[in-house]
């Protein structure tokens, strides 16, 4: 099945393994994510044929796009927020790794123009969502890198990340829409997992697995105990149906309220 991609388990090599490609045969989502593994010391020279995001994983790297310097650092997916650079079709992109590092990059046929962003920590919130709500079993870090809200009408793509604390429930209460998402996962530990949810189809998910999100399919997640799970989720706008706010599932929507009553033995 092609809605969850597991050949990766064991990490990624050098270079660039590509995940999802935009013209996929079957389960498209016609986004193209790859992973880029780069050395200490590598550099990146290339001018964008489409509209790219570049969002580092872990590592340091410094250069430009089009007239913009960047320097980007992370160590912790976890721990800080995001570090991300997105540029349109024809920007030069120039950088050199001062050490190992990893990204995950993100495109789409686009060939609109729009001004080159470079995002940083103190860029992107790391907003705590579903504070207070049902005794915090849904609390989460959500980071919207970039959206409808501070794009160009011209973007196509839609860039974040989620934090799911150990034992815990995010993109909750189940929740669609109808434009195409990917969700990549990362855990705190090399044998974490948690639960995915496409619909009534329940995946087991683990390190470095991706998992396509179409036909406005719910897909609310959860954490084993003990076990972060970061996602990086990737949604591509449609043609006179740009993404701003998923519909929650009626039935579930209740514990949002926060005067909602539920069972909460004392122990």
């Amino acid at each position: 099945m092609t809605l969850h991609i597991t050949d990766h388990r064991d990490g990624f090599s050098l270079g660039t393994t590509q995940l999802t490609r935009e013209d996929d045969a079957s389960d498209n989502v016609p986004i193209t994510l790859e992973v880029v593994r780069l050395s200490a010391g590598e550099s990146v020279k290339q001018t964008a044929t489409s509209e790219v995001a570049w969002l580092l994983m872990n590592g340091a790297a410094q250069g430009k796009v089009g007239d913009l310097s960047f320097v980007l650092e992370r160590s912790s997916l976890f721990d800080e927020s995001s570090s991300c650079f997105h540029v349109c079709a024809g920007t030069d992109i120039e950088f050199s790794c001062e050490t190992d590092s990893e990204f995950t990059v993100y495109s789409c046929n686009n060939t609109k123009p729009f001004d080159a962003r470079v995002f940083t920590p103190s860029d992107v919130d790391n907003e705590p969502r579903g504070k207070g709500q049902v005794n915090d079993r849904c609390l989460r870090y959500v980071r919207t890198i970039f959206d409808g809200s501070n794009s160009d009408p011209n973007t196509e793509l839609v860039l974040g990340e989620v934090i799911t604390f150990q034992g815990g429930w995010s993109s909750y209460p189940p929740h669609h829409h109808a434009q195409p998402e990917i969700y990549h996962y990362r855990f705190t530990e090399p044998q974490g997992y948690g639960h995915s949810e496409l619909g009534e189809t329940v995946l087991k998910v683990r390190n470095f697995d991706t998992v396509k999100i179409l036909d406005l399919n719910d897909h609310a997640q959860c954490a084993a105990p003990g076990y972060g799970m970061y996602y990086s989720w990737v949604i591509r706008h449609l043609p006179n149906d740009r993404y701003t706010v998923p519909e929650f599932t009626e039935e579930h929507a209740w514990i949002m309220d926060p005067d909602s009553s539920y069972w909460n033995p004392e122990v």
